[in-house]
């Protein structure tokens, strides 16, 4: 992709997500997101009815007198987006490629924070850490992570969540809000670093899936290539066993990644990429405000 083709391609999206989150999604991030840490803001004189328990007791013992800490709610907060490059991202039989949709999440989950003065950080992932961008704010950097979900080459195409959710607790010290955007059709058991990284941050999985993956077409004998390993067999779509035993490798999945995500206390957003993910990231953040 030529840079003027680039340019137009992110300033396409940047036009179109950006007016989702000015319009829908800010207000909405804003009440589900708020800063959830208290910081010091400063000392004062105790008050009738203040809470014995902020007592600051090295200025009192100074001054003789009785002083309390107060404290404000942290407002800015930090967005981490978590970006599955994997091979599997690159199906698609609509209007549009898995790897598409979640291009304009990421985007519309950035320009969201924008609106809230918080800082936007990228981590691009495969079974390696493919690219991590540290958190920064304004509509520069916001373009730069565009740029990167558009135009990006991963040098591999398999799928490793456990990795990339290690190497998130690795570099992100302070608590953030996480978004892991991926397909998580991933064999590797990721609920051990999932339960990690969750006591730390605010963590939501969002699943992108095309209808098609859900259930093998009846089509006969086919060539299928795997888009994470490269490999390609001969499958007789006409068998009924073969179908049943792909759907319910599918559903494994997909009950894997839900019931993971409920027990490490995060939440779960499912995104067919032919519906409309404005309506299901919605309905996620009233369920939360």
């Amino acid at each position: 992709m030529d840079t003027k083709e680039l340019l137009k391609k992110v300033r396409k999206i940047e036009i179109k997500t950006r007016r989702l989150s000015d319009h829908i999604f800010s207000g909405e991030y804003h009440t589900s997101f708020k800063g959830r840490g208290m910081t010091f803001s400063e000392v004062r004189q105790y008050q009738f009815g203040d809470d014995v328990r902020a007592i600051d007791w090295n200025v009192t013992a100074r001054y003789n007198e009785p002083y309390i800490k107060v404290f404000e709610e942290e407002r800015e907060l930090t967005m981490m987006l978590m970006v599955d490059v994997s091979g599997s991202e690159s199906f698609g039989t609509q209007n549009s490629f898995k790897k598409d949709i979640v291009t304009e999440i990421a985007a519309t989950m950035a320009f969201s924070a924008t609106q809230n003065n918080d800082k936007i950080g990228l981590i691009l992932f495969s079974d390696e850490i493919e690219l991590f961008i540290p958190p920064k704010k304004g509509r520069s950097h916001v373009l730069r992570i565009i740029r990167e979900l558009i135009e990006f080459k991963p040098k591999s195409h398999k799928t490793n969540l456990s990795q990339a959710l290690k190497f998130l607790s690795g570099v992100i010290k302070k608590k953030a809000i996480v978004f892991v955007i991926s397909d998580f059709m991933t064999d590797d058991n990721y609920e051990h670093t999932l339960k990690i990284a969750g006591k730390k941050h605010d963590l939501t999985g969002i699943r992108v899936y095309d209808a098609r993956e859900e259930k093998m077409p009846n089509i006969g004998m086919v060539n299928m290539l795997d888009a994470e390993t490269g490999e390609t067999m001969l499958v007789n779509t006409g068998s009924k066993s073969v179908r049943l035993e792909y759907e319910k490798y599918y559903q494994e999945k997909m009950k894997y990644f839900k019931e993971t995500f409920s027990r490490c206390g995060s939440g779960t957003v499912n995104s067919r990429v032919d519906e409309s993910y404005v309506t299901k990231l919605l309905g996620y953040f009233k369920s939360r405000g």
